[in-house]
């Protein structure tokens, strides 16, 4: 198992020369309390909170059998890097290998301690939320005259085998969503279907497509999504 962190943006990539013991992944519903008569105060879901990945561990100066590759970066600039994410607020890749973590964060705060009989170690908490992008997407203006007698291919649903079928047929809608930079399975899944776990419901729709590692995914894939 390995970490990495990778900026996309300036292909820096920092690979943790000792594993964490573990990782923590924080997930919370928001919830939004309405009262209502005679039932006094219920509670309405209304979405998922960014998740939050911690973990500690430590930059050493000298290689040792715990170490991951001996080549070892040094511990300051390996320190450099988190601060410097931390204070740019630029997403970062975070890739837990053996796992599906392959996400955009944002660091959160990274807590850097120096340890007595350690000289040059430096030990780190580390705090990233996952990103979540944000579009707007226009949609030009229809004439008001032109309402009811058109219609709307922005808004219409990529139905299999619907041309030639009658209208009182039932048709079987297939929807499809097109990977962009930054994805990943779980992302995918959380965002669409309002449940990350149900990225390997995606992944055997689209084995074929994909291949053998869920956890690599390219832009441009169309990727079929289960029904919600």
């Amino acid at each position: 198992m390995d970490f990495y962190l990778i900026d996309e943006s300036t292909g820096t990539l920092l690979h943790l020369p000792v594993n964490p013991e573990e990782v923590t992944i924080n997930r919370e519903k928001l919830y939004e309390t309405v009262e209502l008569l005679n039932l006094g105060e219920v509670d309405f879901p209304k979405g998922e909170k960014l998740k939050e990945i911690s973990f500690s561990s430590f930059f050493p100066r000298d290689y040792d059998s715990y170490c991951q590759y001996p080549d070892l970066p040094d511990p300051q600039e390996a320190m450099n890097n988190l601060t410097f994410w931390t204070q740019s607020r630029r997403p970062v890749r975070l890739i837990i290998t053996e796992t599906i973590i392959n996400t955009l964060v944002l660091v959160a705060a990274h807590i850097s301690q120096f340890k007595g009989g350690e000289p040059g170690d430096v030990y780190y908490d580390f705090i990233a939320r996952t990103y979540r992008r944000v579009g707007v997407r226009t949609v030009p203006m229809v004439p008001a005259g032109l309402l009811g007698t058109e219609s709307r291919p922005d808004m219409e649903m990529v139905s299999e085998g619907s041309r030639g079928l009658r209208p009182d047929v039932e048709r079987e809608s297939v929807i499809t969503y097109t990977v962009v930079a930054g994805d990943s399975l779980w992302e995918i899944a959380a965002r669409l279907l309002g449940n990350p776990t149900r990225w390997q419901d995606i992944y055997e729709l689209n084995r074929d497509i994909i291949g053998g590692n869920p956890s690599l995914i390219l832009p441009g894939m169309v990727l079929t999504l289960p029904a919600a």
